[in-house]
């Protein structure tokens, strides 16, 4: 099949000849460039002067004096820029995700050319519309139906904090701009906006001096890069060439935007061209597999390459650059990469190896917690277990200072450099380039006084740009098998393609509406919006597979771990529409596969000894979460606690609202609350919060201030989880109003309990944080936990079965922890020594645990208090002697150095840990 770039070296050959010296080819991503100049020089047969190629990105550029800024320096700046304008204090880790977002709304602004102040106007007062007459009918309604949230009578604090940032939206953008301008720099949108509208800041250093301008390959143009085009079109100087097939142009979303500018742009090669723009329906062999496993996909490479198509004479890898492997999900890339057969000579790959991944960026991790974790001799032998630090000194100073500590950095980072280059490992080399390359950013940032952090948040800074940053590969890109993401293909054609992860949420890729600017309102005033991010992804799917002959869609079908199963939309359209025969397979496991398997660790002296500093009289004492840990599996209880692997967790997003972040501010709400009703509670006490929202409201809105300090919640999430917590509340109080009159003994208040084990040279203490402690009128001391999941508690036969890990999977964890603190409470109650807590309690009372499931609380009889089966656990101090006899065996085992930490055998357990991959690598 003929490529797409050789029909346009084709015409630009026959309309301008072999002298193209002073034309340019712009195109949407640089990579097409040189495989156009190979079309050219091959159809030329003659030499000839090369055409300029640039992205329309450097076009832009060009045109103007501005330097568009690094997006570090972006977003420090426009952190300035927020907190003086809103006065507030918020630290520039916690901003910097939230940041980027902004940007990227001032962005699509810009490049839609939309009037900033308008879109971030304060339309409560919906009269205002009535003088917005260049605004339709509909946008008008559009724009009603977002503000109706805000006008309802009913504002809230939080609804009035959002409406108040939002206002000081407009007054950001320009003290940013200006900010920006006055060092001579911009974000991209800005300076492609002042180009368009030349105003004075862009003082263009050259106007456009070519012949002519061909813009080739372009699917959506934005409205700043329309009105470049038409500026270039009235003078003469710029033609247009549409990749495109006839299949998606009429009532088809991958056809939406090209259509649209045919008439405005007029193509330079012949719409008609059944050649050129009629090939979709020529795809021979059209396969869809699907996979249980990403691992099993990446594995299928190597016989994909190594097969011959039908009625072909060669197989795939023999094709070279005819052959692409594109993946919908880059994180592929590493297994892919091994999987490629040893006859393959020849690969070039598009896509980035993630800095995150490489040991470079454990060792940085790492070097910022010695240093703020105060130099301990715990973190010295941790870091000095880095297979780098044989190449460094570390040092013994402890340094505390933000410029200090990238200049210490920086300097390990060179001796470490110096000897990657003795290497013949390339990924070593390139990943300290990197790092080097990011912390010299970082240092020179903090030298000129654009960067003013702490020395937390510049470590969470670090972390943060590390997360982002890809390595990118060295290659000949004209050679060999292509490995590519989706946005690499723009502009190319393939005979034979692999798309893996081609699944719904990879293709289209993390399509969202992650923006400080409601949908709505982006629709009012045509700025980006979901359909517009679908449609360019549908026009990316279909362009890559209207010139191939041999086409092979995998799809993960598993539906774990959060994921649907689901194979793009895409695909089912082709299914469904494109009349092709698709054949459907399946890949599987072989069944001869061995098992991995785990050895268990042994307890050495040095694993004894970081166990005794666990359990010395000033260690913080043994949580029942880490009884539960060992009890669910050995092995994992050993890389949490004894090695210090911290579970991974996603870098917080200010603009979400995670189960986590629920639970914290339910939590405060409450206890803010119960701390103004005082010690002694009764029903019209109870009442009164009931019928007088506001104090409910108050409370919550102070909790998610203490929660996210500075921050003002963002998006709809936070404001449906605020409404929940509110009623979640209520509830809370409807389920007291029935056991009232009670006493609150304490709130959020410490328990422990000393353990006598054999094994060590003084009791250990263990225990933990009770939610509420409270005194029913019929004597009954209750340890309350409150409970925001849904789960449904399963009830126990009896004390041993909260020590059997068989019975953990039905949240005996939540029985071991609740007995376990009202087991203290009982022993403080009674007198016991080795007890204590932090409030005073009555003398032998009966003591219960109790469960308290909000979602589940406003059934008739609810009773929180645990049972064994149907039993009410009334006072555990009847349960104290068998509880305390398994508590210990449990201890002692952990603390036993013949018996070594092994893995558990229950695979529902593997699934859910996060440590299964350090197993499975075993």
């Amino acid at each position: 099949m003929k490529d797409f770039l050789a029909y346009v070296a084709e015409d630009m050959l026959s309309k301008y000849g072999a002298d193209l010296s002073r034309t340019v080819v712009v195109f949407p991503n640089k990579r097409a460039s040189l495989f156009l100049n190979e079309q050219l020089a091959r159809l030329a047969n003659r030499p000839l002067w090369s055409p300029a190629y640039v992205t329309i990105s450097e076009l832009f550029r060009q045109q103007s004096e501005l330097q568009v800024a690094d997006s570090i320096k972006l977003v420090c700046d426009l952190h300035k820029s927020f907190c003086s304008v809103t006065g507030s204090t918020e630290t520039l880790d916690r901003f910097y995700g939230w940041g980027q977002l902004l940007i990227s709304d001032f962005d699509d602004i810009d490049k839609n050319m939309a009037d900033a102040d308008r879109v971030f106007a304060n339309l409560r007062d919906l009269h205002e519309l009535d003088d917005i007459s260049y605004l339709t009918d509909e946008q008008r309604d559009m724009l009603r139906h977002f503000f109706s949230n805000f006008t309802d009578g009913h504002d809230s604090q939080l609804k009035e904090r959002f409406l108040q940032l939002w206002s000081r939206f407009a007054d950001v953008y320009h003290d940013f701009n200006r900010r920006l301008h006055s060092q001579q720099l911009a974000y991209e949108g800005a300076l492609y906006r002042s180009v368009v509208e030349q105003t004075e800041v862009s003082r263009p250093k050259q106007a456009p001096t070519a012949d002519r301008y061909l813009f080739v390959g372009f699917n959506l143009v934005q409205k700043v890069e329309q009105q470049l085009f038409s500026q270039l079109q009235q003078q003469g100087k710029a033609f247009f060439y549409w990749d495109f097939d006839t299949y998606y142009m009429e009532h088809h979303e991958a056809g939406r935007y090209i259509s649209s500018y045919l008439k405005y742009f007029p193509n330079e090669l012949d719409n008609h061209a059944a050649s050129i723009y009629d090939n979709f329906r020529n795809i021979r062999q059209l396969t869809c597999i699907s996979a249980p496993t990403e691992h099993i996909q990446a594995r299928y490479v190597s016989s994909w390459l190594r097969q011959k198509p039908d009625g072909a004479a060669s197989r795939r890898l023999d094709d070279g650059r005819r052959t692409a492997i594109v993946m919908c999900d880059e994180s592929l890339l590493p297994t892919v990469v091994h999987c490629l057969p040893d006859e393959v000579q020849k690969v070039n790959i598009t896509t980035g190896y993630p800095l995150s991944q490489t040991s470079i960026a454990s060792f940085i991790q790492q070097y910022f917690e010695l240093h703020l974790g105060g130099h301990t001799p715990r973190l010295r032998r941790i870091i000095q277990r880095h297979p780098y630090a044989k190449y460094v000194e570390l040092g013994n100073e402890k340094l505390t200072e933000p410029a200090a500590l990238t200049s210490r950095l920086l300097t390990l980072l060179r001796l470490i450099g110096r000897q990657s280059k003795q290497s013949n490992d390339p990924l070593f080399q390139e990943s300290v380039f990197r790092a080097f390359t990011l912390v010299n950013r970082i240092d020179g940032l903090l030298a000129s006084g654009d960067l003013h952090v702490t020395p937390q948040t510049l470590q969470r800074l670090v972390a943060q740009i590390v997360g982002q940053t890809n390595i990118p590969f060295h290659g000949e890109p004209a050679e060999g098998v292509q490995v590519m993401g989706v946005l690499e293909t723009r502009n190319l054609d393939f005979d034979h393609v692999l798309l893996l992860s081609c699944n719904e949420g990879n293709m289209p890729r993390g399509v969202n509406d992650s923006s400080f600017i409601p949908h709505s309102i982006r629709h009012a005033y045509e700025l980006t919006t979901i359909d517009n991010k679908v449609a360019i992804y549908a026009y990316y799917f279909h362009r890559l597979l209207q010139r191939a002959a041999d086409v092979t869609i995998v799809y993960n079908n598993a539906t774990d771990e959060g994921r649907q199963g689901e194979v793009s939309r895409f695909v089912q359209q082709l299914l469904v529409e494109s009349g092709h025969p698709v054949a459907m397979r399946q890949l599987q496991a072989g069944s001869d596969v061995t098992p991995w398997t785990v050895s268990p660790i042994e307890k050495t002296p040095h694993v004894m000894e970081l166990l005794h500093s666990l359990a010395a009289p000033t260690a913080t004492p043994l949580s029942p979460t880490a009884v539960n840990s060992y009890l669910r599996c050995q092995l994992a209880y050993y890389y949490r606690y004894i090695a210090n692997l911290q579970q991974p967790d996603d870098p917080e997003d200010e603009t979400t609202f995670d189960q986590r972040l629920f639970g914290n501010v339910f939590h405060e709400a409450a206890d803010l609350l119960y701390r103004q009703l005082g010690r002694h509670v009764d029903r019209s006490m109870l009442d009164h919060l009931l019928s007088n929202s506001t104090a409910i409201e108050r409370a919550v809105d102070q909790a998610f201030h203490d929660q996210m300090p500075q921050s003002a919640p963002a998006g709809g999430l936070h404001l449906i989880g605020r409404e929940v917590i509110i009623r979640y509340l209520r509830q809370l109080i409807t389920v007291d109003r029935r056991l009232a009159p009670f006493t609150i003994l304490g709130l959020e208040c410490d328990v422990y309990r000393q353990l006598t084990v054999s094994t060590l040279p003084s009791p250990l203490r263990i225990g933990g944080r009770i939610d509420r402690l409270d005194l029913t009128s019929d004597g009954q001391i209750r340890v309350v936990d409150y409970k925001t999941g849904s789960s449904r508690l399963q009830s126990l036969p009896d004390v041993d079965s909260i020590f059997d890990p068989a019975q953990l999977r039905n949240h005996s964890d939540y029985y071991l922890q609740t007995f376990l603190y009202a087991d203290c409470v009982s022993r403080v109650s009674h007198g016991n020594p080795s007890a204590f807590s932090s409030v005073s309690l009555p003398a032998r009372l009966p003591v219960a645990p109790a469960l308290l499931f909000i979602q589940r609380a406003g059934a008739d009889g609810y009773d929180p208090v645990l049972s064994f089966g149907r039993t009410p656990i009334s006072d555990v101090a009847e349960y104290a002697e068998r509880f305390s006899e398994l508590l210990t065996q449990v201890v002692t085992e952990l603390f036993d150095a013949t018996k070594p930490f092994s893995p558990t055998s229950d695979l529902t357990v593997c699934r859910r840990c996060p440590y299964r991959l350090l197993c499975q690598g075993a």
